[in-house]
């Protein structure tokens, strides 16, 4: 674990490269192309560790841990990054981490960490429940795999596929080399085209055991993933924020800023507090998970369905308080609500985490 000064440099590190080299109109060119994402800013963040910010230092990575993360998701999610950050820096790393032997993670790892690798995970079939019962892959005895998978993010640029599947004794995780016969990935129609997803089909395609372990090596890896997750909706809801109370302060109507009329002080006030306490449920969380703590997976369901809701309430505001011009695609906003929307259901649908936050407190 690093410092907290020495985390602010990071996140600062990452900030200043982003509003750089990802402002709107890069955003904008970037997720009309094929691979939906910038590969030279790929490498670039790569370059600064946000690649390999997960990886252990023996393969190459640089051992950071979840608030380190929640951190520089923050920075992501306010600059709109389309990027395979959280299908390959974190749930492919988080799930090798946790499910592979020394020699996958030596194999794998080290080409994730520095950038010249990308990583995906299929998890969830087509209800997108993200749990242990949604999984609709099966592996036979000689870890051949049949089904399909669904949501998988970036899924059409990825090299090291991950896919876990039903065994005879259990979920398991193969991995399946990304020309194997018998598997074939579709792009699915996206409603935000900067988080690609795709489907995968296999039809008993050849595929290798990663490591021994089963739906719990998965579970922590996706708690990996709700925590970033979690820091990119709470970096989007904080931009979406401060730009719109930059224009109540300058739009001005009947001779005064829109900002001194009574109704929209009360709005800009409500989505404050919903920001605050959006912006804390994520950090908590981190903390938690960096600690070992033992309300870890308490702090991790809360801001799995705070920080979405969040999200949704600002970004819809923000494009009501614009007026006019926020209900053109020409604005701003409506790249952030699209986002929005998005993340209410990756990784596990409000409903789930709500459950999973009440379980852990024993009611």
């Amino acid at each position: 674990m690093i410092s907290s000064a020495e985390r602010t440099q990071l996140r600062t590190a990452v900030r200043e490269l982003l509003d750089d080299a990802c402002t709107e109109e890069h955003v904008r060119r970037v997720m009309t192309t094929d691979d939906g994402f910038d590969r030279r800013l790929w490498q670039q963040l790569a370059e600064q560790g946000v690649a390999g910010m997960l990886v252990d230092g023996e393969y190459g990575g640089v051992g950071l841990g979840a608030q380190e993360l929640e951190a520089v998701a923050e920075e992501t999610g306010a600059a709109l990054l389309p990027s395979p950050f959280l299908s390959s820096a974190v749930l492919t790393v988080g799930l090798l981490q946790a499910a592979g032997t020394d020699d996958d993670k030596q194999r794998l790892l080290p080409g994730l960490a520095d950038g010249s690798a990308l990583g995906t995970v299929a998890v969830t079939g087509s209800a997108g429940t993200w749990t242990e019962d949604g999984v609709d892959v099966r592996a036979d005895a000689d870890g051949r795999l049949t089904g399909s998978a669904h949501y998988v993010t970036f899924g059409q640029v990825a090299d090291i596929v991950l896919v876990v599947a039903r065994t005879a004794d259990g979920v398991g995780v193969f991995e399946v080399a990304a020309d194997a016969p018998g598997f074939t990935r579709t792009a699915a129609t996206v409603f935000d085209p900067t988080v690609r997803l795709s489907t995968f089909a296999f039809d008993g395609a050849p595929a290798r055991r990663i490591g021994t372990r089963g739906w719990d090596a998965v579970a922590e890896a996706l708690d990996l993933a709700v925590i970033a997750l979690a820091g990119e909706q709470v970096g989007g809801s904080r931009r979406m924020f401060e730009t719109t109370v930059e224009y109540l302060k300058t739009r001005v109507q009947f001779g005064r800023a829109i900002g001194s009329f009574q109704a929209l002080k009360h709005m800009a006030a409500d989505l404050l507090i919903e920001l605050e306490s959006a912006t804390s449920a994520a950090q908590h969380a981190a903390a938690e998970h960096a600690e070992d703590g033992e309300n870890a997976s308490g702090a991790i369901a809360l801001a799995g369905f705070a920080c979405a809701e969040a999200y949704q309430t600002i970004t819809m505001a923000a494009i009501q308080m614009h007026g006019g011009i926020g209900f053109t695609w020409e604005h701003p906003a409506h790249l952030y609500a699209r986002r929005a929307r998005t993340g209410v259901q990756l990784f596990g649908a409000p409903r789930l985490f709500r459950e999973r936050y009440l379980t852990s407190k024993g009611a």
